[in-house]
């Protein structure tokens, strides 16, 4: 490093969390990057969680399938296995030579557990959404069913994600949704609503003003109400959008606030794509990566913003990760414990990060990724308990895609028995082979850090010029 260059590193702690590997991938096909799995979601209803994530994957977008990873006793053991019927490398095969974005969901009162995909073609145009259904609690899936194409545009889809409305009091309890956007549009967003367990879906709706954006995670508060946390693009933006009347009709978009977004160093893909979940009593979390609080945005913090109705949010406030100056925070998965709530929720927040945010350039060292994890115990008030996941790791590790280097445009962390269980994309020094990349989550699990025990999040009220703005992600 040269003389006298003043870079600060991340202060994030050293101990390492235990970790244990959940899948692989087995694939051989020439055509994409094996020994790869990228952009984990998962859920947990009971004791049982469930993970999905991309399989081998390709360079300019999909993979050679979608995994699974279940566990049925609270994360202390895991069955894995791939989807069937989707691509050429499956059995039974499918049609489709790659498949992308990988989103589950569980319908309690159909007890129907559900992953859905986006099939990529030969010339990477994605014609559907794909929904592959459980109904043994997460251990055997089914051939996929297709949700209908949007109604008299041309269709080339993207990013789709799925929750269902699991609450016995709501009026539309059973109720799935699915959201995606149609890049032939310019990234219009539809939703799709099941009512069967998945079975069958409704025609794609677009909401009044035709809103184009990407990567909504919807969520269901108890009385039934959809809010769906988006990207939008102009102005760059995260948005959230609603539905009162079980997906019948979906409002315009309201700002949640504006993106401040640094591009990270080293060719690394990421997004300031949110990452959304749900309290015990319908307050929504949304976290993202955002440069607001960092002088000169030159680097990204884990941000979030909250909301009780999806209209009015909460001014977006700093995850306390780092001090401010010190490191490069981006992809967050964050999960809220559903038998907690307001001033007492529990909040976990797995991440990925850069010790030096300028790294990767001319007189500075090279990138190293690691994970880590956050908790908060009071809803978001106070974080601590700030954890290593993973790391270091070399980006050359992960596979180069045509956005670059890639563990995912998404993560994912969920509770299971008051404990949160993240599932991460780790990369080792790979050894007989290109890669070696596969989906671990933490043995044991997270407990949340008492109320008021971590350091304060820090309101907004910051204001940077973003050194770069979001684009659009491919798949």
């Amino acid at each position: 490093m040269a003389a006298g260059l003043a870079v600060a590193v991340s202060t994030t702690a050293s101990a390492s969390a235990a970790l244990v590997q959940i899948s692989s991938d087995p694939f051989t096909n020439t055509t994409s990057f094996h020994k790869t799995e990228v952009e984990p979601d998962t859920f947990a209803f009971g004791s049982t969680i469930v993970a999905t994530f991309q399989v081998g994957r390709f360079r300019n977008g999909g993979a050679s399938d979608i995994g699974w990873a279940t566990s049925q006793d609270g994360g202390a053991s895991w069955t894995h296995g791939f989807l069937r019927g989707i691509t050429l490398y499956t059995k039974p095969a499918g049609s489709f030579p790659r498949v992308s974005d990988p989103s589950v969901a569980y319908d309690a009162r159909h007890g129907v557990w559900m992953i859905s995909s986006i099939p990529l073609t030969a010339t990477t145009s994605v014609p559907n959404v794909l929904v592959s259904r459980s109904t043994n609690g997460g251990t055997r899936w089914g051939n996929p069913v297709t949700i209908p194409q949007p109604l008299g545009v041309p269709v080339d889809l993207d990013k789709n994600w799925t929750a269902c409305d699991n609450s016995p009091v709501s009026p539309f309890y059973g109720n799935c949704y699915t959201e995606f956007d149609n890049f032939a549009q310019g990234d219009v967003v539809y939703m799709s609503t099941s009512s069967d367990g998945g079975l069958t879906w409704g025609t794609p709706k677009t909401m009044p003003s035709k809103f184009v954006a990407i990567g909504g995670q919807p969520v269901v508060q108890p009385n039934g109400t959809v809010i769906v946390p988006i990207e939008g693009f102009s102005p760059p933006r995260i948005f959230s959008f609603m539905s009162t009347d079980g997906g019948a009709s979906w409002t315009n978009p309201v700002t949640v606030d504006r993106i401040q977004f640094h591009k990270v160093a080293g060719n690394l893909r990421t997004s300031p794509l949110p990452s959304a979940e749900i309290d015990g009593a319908g307050r929504v979390f949304v976290a993202w990566e955002d440069c607001a609080f960092e002088p000169g945005c030159q680097s990204n913090d884990i941000v979030f913003s909250t909301s009780s109705d999806g209209l009015t949010w909460s001014s977006k406030a700093r995850v306390p990760i780092d001090p401010i100056g010190f490191g490069d925070h981006f992809i967050p998965g964050i999960a809220v414990d559903p038998a907690t709530s307001g001033a007492t929720a529990h909040v976990g927040l797995s991440y990925y990060y850069y010790p030096e945010a300028n790294c990767g350039k001319p007189n500075t060292s090279a990138c190293e990724l690691f994970s880590g994890f956050i908790s908060s115990g009071d809803g978001g008030a106070t974080w601590g308990g700030t954890t290593q996941t993973s790391g270091p790791m070399a980006l050359t590790w992960l596979p180069l895609t045509s956005q670059g280097y890639m563990v995912g445009d998404y993560e994912s962390t969920s509770f299971s028995g008051s404990l949160a269980y993240p599932a991460i994309e780790v990369a080792n020094a790979p050894v007989g082979s290109p890669f070696d990349e596969a989906t671990y989550t933490v043995v044991g699990g997270f407990s949340p850090i008492a109320a008021g025990a971590g350091e304060p999040a820090t309101a907004s009220g910051a204001s940077s010029t973003s050194n770069a703005t979001s684009t659009t992600t491919n798949r």
